[in-house]
Order: C-alpha cells, then structure tokens, then sequence
C-alpha cells in the first residue's frame, strides 16, 4: 500500500495510455461476455422451466399405444386401450398412485371442435376430466366453480371455460355464469371460469379450453368406456419412477402384454423433463464460462505483450533500481502489480458492463410484457465471484512472464542499454 509505488504504476500506465487501453479493452470484453453468456443462459433455462409450474412435480401422463411383441397367442401390433375399469383397478390395486385422473378430449391439437354461444362460434380443446385433475394441473377458478364428484355421478351437462374461450363467445358485459353453450350439438351450462397459472404458450392454450365432466363427456360424445390417456400423481413416499414402474407392470399383466414389451404404453413425467433440462442447462454453463474464458486469455495475453514491450522499454530503469540494491524480488513485484492493476480495472468495467447490460434487457423485458420461453436473465453472485477471482489469477500469471524477463536482465547490462 505504499503511496509511492502506486504513483509509481500510474505514472507509467499514463506513459502510454493509449496502449493501455486497447490492452484492457481485451479484458474487459471476456469478463462482460462471460457474464451474458451465463446470464443469457439462466435467462432461458427461467423461462423453460416456468412453463412448467402450473403442473405438479410429481405428476405422471400415460397413454397407450401397439405392442410390439407377441404374447400369448395376440400378435405383435395390436392396438392398447384403456378403459373405466382399469382406472378403478389402478385407484384399488396400485398404493405408488396418490391419485389418477381419467382423460378424453374431442378433436386434436389446439381444437377443431365448433363450439357456439348466440351467433359466436368458436374453436376449442374440449376435455373430459375429473374432479382430480386439478390436483395435476391447478387452475385459477375466477369465477363460479370448477368440477366436483355430484357432477361426474348425475352425469350433468355443465362445463368450465377459458379466460380466452369467454372473450370469444361473450360479449363484455354479457353474463356467463348459468349460461349455454354448444358443443358439437351438444348444451352445456357454464358454471365457472378459470385462468391457467402457466405462462406463454402453454397458458394461452389452456386458457382456449373447455372442461367437462369425464363421465358426461363419455355419454354425450359417444365414447363408451374409452379412456383417451390417464393424468397421475404418485403418493407420498414414491417417486415417478417407482409409480410408473408399479402401473406398466400391472397393466401388462392386466391387458396381457409381455413384461418386456417397451412400446404397448407412452408417459411424459415432469421429473424426467426437469432432470434433462438440468443436464441441458449445465451444459450450457460450461460452454458460457469455456468461452468466456477463452475470449478472457485472449485479453490477458495481450497485456503480456504490453507488459513485456513495456519492460524492455524500462530496461535501463531496472537496471538502475538492481544497481541501487533493489531486489529481484521487488523488481517482480512491481511489474506484477502494474499487470494487476491494468487487469483488475479492465476486469471491474467488464464486470459492469456486464451486469448493467443484463439489468437492461431485464428493464425492456418487463417493459414489453411477455417474453415466452426467456425469463429474467442474470448471474448468481458466486459467478461474479467466479469471475473476480479467473480476474485476478489471470492478472497475477500475466505478470509472471514480464516479471521474470525484468529480472532476467543483469545490471550491467541494463545500464548499457538505450532502452
């Protein structure tokens, strides 16, 4: 902390101070994109994983397909369906399951049901459900009720919509609560009105549907028994994959389907999905920090080529201080200090310059409304310590080699020198 070294040092980065600049410069840069690199990242893996907070952590989507091996005396190919009484065996039989939600749903992707209210008409996922479901994937019942027991046993014709399926059939002002609409030929009362607690895509496309009860659903639509997929969550004290493991193997058995057959049943589990993403995610962290890095040496060592022309420029000088006892010791510590200086200020404005640029599109963001799949885009503090520290390594080994070249000079011949 000696005031005279200090002045020391800045005097001679003020000797050239064009050079100095150009050569932080360099630092600054791979400090600033380490950091939106990394933040860049968390800001995507944000905005992923919010798309799946409106469904439980626990939850479990199963569905069938075709076998694909033969067993007793079936063929290879044949078709897998499920059906009411295979919910009830899996609700008695199988503890992995806390609860099971039967599902059906009339016309495919994003809908192709005409659904009419008045001279409005349009079209909507339509979904037979359970009281349960809610419990996999909760809503926001903003007005009226959501689906109970009483409705799934009288069989009543009643329905939930969507925020954006009220906006479409209803005029503003116009009562919804207690009044009809048509699917598919078909009247249904509304009795509530819900808004999806995802966000994006995912909560625009719930919030386009229309729940009806599953057992109604059933008779009015001419389903059967038929069970379209099952929504589950597992109990408490077993995992997803215990739970899965525990149905496949019991519906197999059930629908005689060899044990090793993998493609007679499909699920989608949150925990899986969550579990890559986290795999994902990390590997883009070390891609961010790798290249930040990179672009970091590249910056680094171009102080060391300041620093080394700049020692060879100080030849003489050297010379003079080890002529008038200064030390090797000393002599390298002064050029590793001017290095890491040059470096820790060059590193501190690319660390700003980071941060403030990712406050700014966080700013613009919230300014602009909805983002879809990139949330909030930042760095942890460990990554700014992360990065102080890569800082002032890296500017401590830049000095070494001009340091090492300082004192490699004998007096002799720095004082002979022109430099």
């Amino acid at each position: 902390m000696d005031r005279d070294n200090w002045l020391e040092i800045l005097q001679v980065i003020l000797r050239n101070p064009v050079r100095t600049i150009l050569a932080s410069i360099g630092v600054a840069w791979g400090i600033m994109m380490l950091i939106l690199m990394v933040g860049a990242g968390n800001g995507l893996e944000n905005g992923v994983k919010q798309e799946f907070e409106g469904t439980a952590t626990n939850s479990m989507f199963m569905w069938t397909m075709s076998t694909s091996m033969p067993y007793k005396g079936f063929k290879q190919g044949r078709s897998v369906e499920l059906n009411n009484s295979d919910v009830e065996f899996i609700r008695r039989n199988i503890p992995q399951v806390g609860v099971v939600a039967p599902r059906n749903q009339l016309g495919g992707w994003r809908g192709g049901n005409n659904v009419v209210h008045g001279t409005k008409t349009g079209a909507f996922n339509v979904y037979g459900d359970s009281p349960d479901f809610i419990q996999v994937e909760p809503l926001e019942i903003i007005q009226g009720r959501y689906l109970n027991e009483g409705d799934i046993r009288e069989y009543r014709k009643i329905c939930v919509i969507g925020t954006q399926v009220k906006n479409v059939l209803y005029q503003s002002g116009e009562t919804v609560l207690g009044s009809y609409i048509e699917i598919s030929g078909v009247n249904f009362q509304v009795v509530g009105i819900f808004k999806s607690t995802k966000t994006g895509e995912d909560a625009e496309e719930d919030q386009q549907s229309i729940f009806v009860p599953f057992s109604t659903f059933q008779r009015a639509f001419h389903m059967g028994d038929q069970v379209g997929w099952l929504s589950m969550l597992s109990a408490d004290g077993y995992s997803i994959p215990e739970m899965q493991e525990a149905v496949y193997s019991a519906l197999k058995a059930r629908k005689s389907i060899h044990p090793d057959d993998q493609r007679a049943f499909g699920s989608w589990n949150l925990q899986e999905r969550m579990e890559e993403l986290n795999t994902i995610f990390g590997a883009f962290d070390i891609v961010g920090f790798f290249m930040g890095f990179l672009v970091l040496l590249a910056g680094i060592i171009g102080i060391v080529n300041i620093m080394l022309i700049t020692v060879k420029e100080r030849t003489k000088e050297f010379g003079i201080r080890r002529a008038l006892g200064a030390t090797p010791f000393q002599v390298m510590r002064q050029v590793i200090q001017e290095t890491l200086f040059i470096t820790s200020i060059a590193g501190m404005l690319g660390m700003i310059m980071g941060v403030g640029l990712l406050e700014l599109v966080n700013s613009l963001m919230d300014s602009g409304g909805e983002t879809g799949s990139f949330k909030n885009p930042g760095v942890d503090w460990r990554v700014v310590a992360f990065a102080l520290a890569a800082m002032i390594v890296c500017g401590a080994f830049a000095g070494m080699l001009p340091a090492f070249r300082a004192v490699a000079i004998k007096p002799v011949d720095a004082l002979r020198s022109d430099g």
